[in-house]
């Protein structure tokens, strides 16, 4: 179980229960891997909201090693979270807001999660087509099917 007081979160990965901790050591290999100079240019990089997969998974796997998990990106990479995409997204917003604490923090976690919701409200819906009425008598030929919309 995760000690809040600490910076650590709960999260599963696939379907393991994981404890994450982005500690001094984890944040200074942020730091390399993003070439941030320093500790605030880290915290900005995370306050656009503008993560990569790549940027999410060198998060996730920086805060499991920071816990203690000897595990690799490549590693992190292949697992799977509840909610797909969504569910790396909101561990990473929630170990940051862990990480850095007070007001800050929920910016850095708003503007992420709110990216993501802004970018999966941005693409059209995949509409389902209504399927044919049922036919009104044996005699009457069936409506053809219109397939799916584009």
């Amino acid at each position: 179980m995760s000690n809040k007081h600490r910076g650590e979160i709960d999260a599963v990965l696939d379907g393991v229960p994981h404890t994450l901790c982005l500690t001094l050591g984890a944040l200074a290999e942020l730091e390399t891997a993003f070439g941030d100079s320093d500790m605030i240019a880290l915290a900005e990089r995370f306050q656009t909201g503008r993560l990569s997969a790549r940027d999410i998974t060198r998060i996730i796997g920086a805060g499991l090693r920071g816990a203690g998990h000897p595990i690799d990106d490549g590693t992190v990479a292949q697992m799977r979270a509840p909610d797909g995409a969504a569910g790396f997204v909101a561990i990473v917003a929630q170990l940051l807001a862990a990480t850095f604490g007070g007001p800050a923090a929920g910016a850095v976690a708003g503007a992420i999660v709110g990216a993501a919701v802004n970018a999966s409200a941005s693409k059209p819906a995949r509409t389902v087509p209504e399927p044919p009425p049922l036919r009104a008598s044996a005699e009457e030929p069936p409506a053809p099917f219109p397939g799916p919309r584009r």
